[in-house]
C-alpha cells in the first residue's frame, strides 16, 4: 500500500457505499495472510490484510504521483478472489469484497490495468471478453446438432463464453453434449441471444458493465421460458446462482458436475470403457470453497472403469490452490516469475498423474498455457471430456 500521511475520508466513505464496509470488521491478525495463495510466491510480498486499514485511513487511490498509482493498481489486482481468505477468518471479513470495491473507485477514475479495460469493453460492445461476434456464439453446438433451446425443454445449458468461442476449448461444450444426449436429457441452447454472465467482469469493479449483460441475460432468459440452467463454468453458476436474484432473475441451477454425478446415480449414465490413467483433480475455488462442491466431481471421476484418482496432500478441497485465472487473473499478462498457475502445477504434477481433471474452463486455459511454458508430459482435460470418452 502507499505510504501517504494524510487521510482522506471522502475516499474512504466512497469505498464503503460501493461494498467495502467489511473494512471495520478486520482487526489485522494476518490468519489471511498464510493462506493467501501469493504467499507461496517467493517474488511477491502481498499483505492483503493491510488493504482494510488502508481503506479505513483512506489513503488508497489518494496520491497524485503516477508511480504511486500504477503500484496500488498492480497490488489491489493482484487479488483473484479465491476467498481462501475469508475461510480463515476468525471474523469472517471479506476482503474479496473490499477489494471489489476498491477496483469499482479505480474503473470511475480509469486507473485500471488494459487488459481489464479491453476485456470491459469488449464485453460491453460484443457480449463477450474474446470480443466475437454474438452470432458465432453457437457455432461448436451446430457442429454437435444441439437443439435451440424451447421452453418444453428441462434444462438451458450455458456452455460460458471460453468453450463457445475458443476453438481450443470447445470440446468441453462439445463432450457435455455428447453426455446429455447418451443420458437423454432435455436440453438446448440460446445460443447469440445469451451474454457473457458478467462474474469476472463485476469482480474486476466494472459494475455497470456487469448490470449490462446480468439484465440482457435474465431477459433473454424469460422470454425464452428457461426455469432450469446447467452450466460449464463454476463463475457462471455461482453469479446466477447468488448474484442475479438482485435483478429478478431467480432460477434453478446446477453445475454440470452435479447433473452428471445425479445421471450416473440414476443409472442413466454408465460409464464402460476404461481410462486406465492416474488422475488428479483440481478443486476449482469458484466451485469448490465458495460452492462446497466436492464431492459430485470426484464421484464422476470415480465411476470411469480403470480411473485412479488422486488428490494433492495438503492442498484439497478448501485448501485448493487457485489456478490464477479468477478475479480478472485469466485475462492480465503476469510476469512468469509471479505465476500462481506455475506453483499450482508443479504440485499438481508431483503427484504422479498422467491427467489434471478440472472443473471450470479457466482452469484449463491457464493450466494449458503454463505447461507449454513449463515443458510438462502432463494433459489437462475438463470432467466432461473424460466422462464422454468412458461412454
Amino acid at each position: 500500500m502507499s505510504r501517504i500521511i494524510e487521510i482522506i475520508p471522502e475516499i474512504r466513505e466512497a469505498i464503503i457505499e460501493t461494498g467495502g464496509d467489511d473494512i471495520f470488521k478486520c482487526y489485522q491478525c494476518g490468519k489471511c495472510f498464510s493462506v493467501c495463495p501469493w504467499y507461496q510466491v517467493e517474488k511477491v510480498d502481498f499483505p492483503l490484510y493491510l488493504i482494510p486499514q488502508a481503506v479505513k485511513l483512506g489513503i488508497i487511490a489518494a496520491s497524485e504521483d503516477k508511480d504511486v498509482i500504477a503500484q496500488e493498481v498492480k497490488e489491489i489486482y493482484r487479488c483473484m478472489g479465491c476467498e481462501a481468505c475469508i475461510n480463515e477468518c476468525p471474523r469472517g471479513v471479506g476482503i474479496h469484497t473490499i477489494v471489489r470495491a476498491v477496483r469499482r473507485i479505480f474503473f470511475e477514475y480509469g486507473t485500471i490495468p488494459a487488459e481489464i479495460k479491453s476485456a470491459s469493453s469488449k464485453i460491453y460492445s460484443t457480449g463477450n471478453p474474446l470480443g466475437e461476434p454474438a452470432e458465432k456464439r453457437n457455432e461448436w453446438g451446430v457442429e454437435q446438432n444441439v437443439s435451440a433451446f424451447e421452453s418444453q425443454m428441462e434444462y438451458l445449458y450455458s456452455p460460458c463464453c471460453v468453450p463457445a468461442y475458443d476453438a481450443d476449448l470447445k470440446i468441453i461444450a462439445q463432450s457435455t453434449a455428447k453426455v446429455f444426449n447418451k443420458a437423454g436429457v432435455s436440453f438446448g441452447i440460446l445460443g447469440g441471444a445469451e451474454m457473457c454472465c458478467g462474474e469476472s467482469i463485476r469482480r474486476v469493479g466494472s459494475e455497470k458493465v456487469f448490470q449490462t449483460v446480468a439484465k440482457s441475460n435474465i431477459d433473454a432468459y424469460k422470454k425464452a421460458g428457461v426455469k432450469k440452467i446447467v452450466f460449464t463454468s463454476p463463475h457462471c453458476y455461482t453469479t446466477y446462482t447468488n448474484e442475479y436474484s438482485e435483478f429478478g432473475g431467480v432460477f434453478e441451477t446446477l453445475h454440470v458436475t452435479q447433473l452428471f454425478y445425479e445421471l450416473i446415480s440414476q443409472k442413466r449414465l454408465t460409464p464402460l470403457k476404461k481410462i486406465e490413467k492416474k488422475v488428479v483433480y483440481h478443486d476449482p475455488c469458484t466451485l469448490g470453497r465458495q460452492n462446497k462442491i466436492y464431492d459430485e466431481p470426484r464421484e464422476v471421476l470415480k465411476s470411469i472403469p480403470g480411473l485412479a484418482l488422486l488428490d494433492v496432500k495438503d492442498f484439497n478441497r478448501r485448501f485448493s490452490v487457485c489456478c490464477g485465472g479468477g478475479g480478472g487473473g485469466v485475462w492480465l499478462d503476469t510476469p512468469a516469475e509471479e505465476r500462481i498457475t506455475n506453483i499450482r502445477l508443479k504440485q499438481l504434477a508431483d503427484t504422479g498423474a498422467e491427467i489434471i481433471a478440472v472443473a471450470c474452463p479457466y482452469c484449463l486455459q491457464m493450466f494449458n498455457d503454463a505447461i507449454k511454458v513449463m515443458n510438462l508430459s502432463i494433459e489437462v482435460k475438463d470432467i466432461s471430456e473424460l466422462l464422454a470418452m468412458s461412454l
